[in-house]
């Protein structure tokens, strides 16, 4: 039996799993973030590649800039973008060093990681 490809999809159908993926994005606090393999493990299932795919596929409509990886890196191509959310935000962010690429800061996953609690704390 085969995979059904995402092209033969009617246009307004949206998997079943991004659906999922995108539910949890919209969770997330202003200000925090959750990497794609909390949201998989928040999901109990796939991994960070195909939460990764479902936020690159349909994750324009939310606030995408709250799905990140576990580095801390801004998302390549979106940086700008990303950052200023992140600031309008107050996300913690470290700032960058002389040696990063383009100079530009990381998330302070320490701080700025949201672990799915009902109460968030805080944060600086």
């Amino acid at each position: 039996m085969g995979r059904m490809s995402e092209e033969s999809l009617p246009a307004d159908a949206l998997p079943e799993y991004a659906e999922r993926v995108l539910e949890v994005a919209e969770l997330i606090p202003p200000g925090r973030v959750m990497t794609y393999g909390d949201v998989a493990e928040w999901l109990q299932e796939g991994g960070p590649r195909q939460v990764g795919r479902a936020m690159a596929l349909y994750g324009g409509a939310v606030p995408w800039w709250r799905v990140v990886r576990a580095d801390g890196a801004l998302l390549p191509g979106h940086e700008l973008r990303a950052l200023d959310h992140y600031r309008e935000e107050g996300t913690p962010l470290r700032e960058a060093s002389r040696a990063s690429q383009g100079h530009l800061p990381r998330l302070d996953m320490r701080h700025a990681r949201w672990d799915g609690g009902a109460h968030d704390e805080e944060h600086p």
